[in-house]
């Protein structure tokens, strides 16, 4: 059997594919990779959920923006261990198996949250606070750039062709509820823990909470099946991953990925992770309730993304991209604008809802997209290294760039810069195949 892209060619001996999976090994797998992905994901929010209550522990002195400032850089530090992570588990899974890379994954996300639950201020070890923090950042950076590309990688293999953009969206489902999650603590602890006892141990619980959490999924990742699709690749004899096969063999598409990814990426973290304190310290609203207007429009996202999934198998990827690129990037700079002019929280809810539903047309092919565009044998690595490089630049970055503007006093000038990062997605998109016709993913 042979398969062409883009003048890539693969070749795989008819006798050496297995069988699609079976349904109950479908569901088994679609549950095991995303309670990882939910776990993995819960661990790296809370971090930013909960920066505004621990970061004079790190970083003390100054005004409390500026503290702010400093430990949102170390979370960009844990971003740009990303890229790394995932070029070290996309090799991995392509050389050692998709489930082998991703039980690798949540154990070091374990460690990494541990290590923040249990660290001392910078009154009592000093500079080396810090440095662990940015140690531990740097062990969830590893984790989450190899869990992106080894979780969307299993799921595409596993989730079958009819429905694999339905599927495969429950990616971002998880990714979203671990936010939620995340989120409900924070509002939770906010409501029973005074502000004081928050600010000096009560930040610490969900760390604890995520280690915890990590060592059951570990448990469960042991237990899940191999991909059909790296077993057969395997068999076949093919080639395994090289970093340099993706730039001597697939730039376009490894380009095109980084693209794309570089706007909706941005976008993202803008809509989401710095949401709740853009509607504090621009808006103006109390902290429960910039919590709960983030959580509103989260649990709205949560049941856009399937449906765009479902979307995506119908009309192809490509309709739900521009969806998401060319609808944001027209409604990014107004909807901003608005929402720092209200008071009102359900216009705000309203507003960031319309946000995140436009962008879930990006994120709920985000995994599948990508998956794709490659052959087995290099297809965790070609998923994960782009993705992590402009995750790292542009995603990592927001949250900083965005409180630069706003110490400047021109935080419209964010919104501008949101704006054009889709709106240069939208015509990146352009670029990408008809995945109807062109799927690398030869497996049902």
């Amino acid at each position: 059997m042979t398969a062409t892209e883009t003048g890539a060619e693969v070749q795989v001996p008819v006798g050496a594919l297995a069988p699609g999976v079976t349904a109950s090994q479908r569901f088994k797998a679609i549950i095991g990779g995303s309670a990882g992905n939910l776990v993995e994901w819960y661990d790296w929010f809370v971090y930013s959920a909960f920066a505004i209550y621990f970061s004079n522990h790190f970083f003390p002195g100054g005004d409390e923006l500026a503290g702010l400032l400093k430990t949102m850089a170390v979370f960009a530090v844990g971003f740009f261990a990303r890229p790394l992570g995932a070029w070290l588990m996309g090799l991995y899974a392509d050389h050692a198996g998709r489930k082998t890379a991703l039980t690798a994954a949540v154990g070091l996300m374990c460690g990494g949250s541990l290590i923040i639950a249990i660290l001392p201020s910078y009154e009592t070890i000093g500079v080396a606070a810090p440095i662990l923090l940015v140690v531990a950042r740097i062990l969830q950076g590893l984790s989450v750039g190899g869990e992106y590309g080894a979780s969307a990688t299993y799921l595409s293999e596993m989730a079958g062709r009819r429905r694999r953009g339905f599927w495969s969206s429950f990616q971002f489902v998880t990714m979203v509820m671990g936010q939620l999650i995340a989120l409900g603590l924070l509002a939770l602890l906010q409501t029973t823990l005074e502000r004081p006892d928050l600010e000096a141990w009560g930040w610490r619980i969900p760390f604890f909470i995520g280690a915890a959490m990590a060592v059951v999924v570990f448990w469960i990742r042991a237990r899940m099946d191999e991909s059909h699709s790296y077993e057969n690749s395997k068999a076949s004899g093919a080639e395994r991953a090289r970093t340099m096969m993706l730039f001597m063999r697939y730039p376009k598409q490894t380009l095109t990925i980084f693209g794309f990814t570089a706007g909706g990426s941005l976008a993202f973290y803008a809509f989401t992770t710095y949401m709740p304190k853009f509607l504090v310290g621009t808006s103006g609203f109390t902290g429960p309730t910039a919590t709960a207007i983030t959580a509103g429009a989260l649990v709205v996202y949560l049941f856009a993304l399937p449906f765009f999934g479902w979307v995506s198998d119908h009309w192809g990827r490509k309709a739900t991209l521009f969806i998401a690129f060319g609808g944001g990037g027209l409604a990014a700079y107004p909807a901003l604008t608005a929402i720092a002019g209200t008071q009102d929280a359900l216009t705000a809810f309203a507003l960031v809802s319309m946000l995140v539903v436009l962008l879930s047309g990006y994120n709920s092919v985000s995994a599948v997209v990508k998956a794709e565009l490659f052959p087995a044998n290099v297809r965790a690595l070609g998923v994960a290294l782009p993705y992590g490089m402009a995750t790292a630049t542009f995603g990592g970055t927001a949250e900083p760039i965005a409180l630069a503007f706003k110490q400047a006093g021109n935080e419209s000038g964010f919104y501008v810069y949101v704006a054009v990062g889709l709106l240069c997605a939208f015509l990146i998109a352009f670029m990408l195949p008809d995945n109807r016709k062109h799927s690398l993913i030869l497996e049902d």
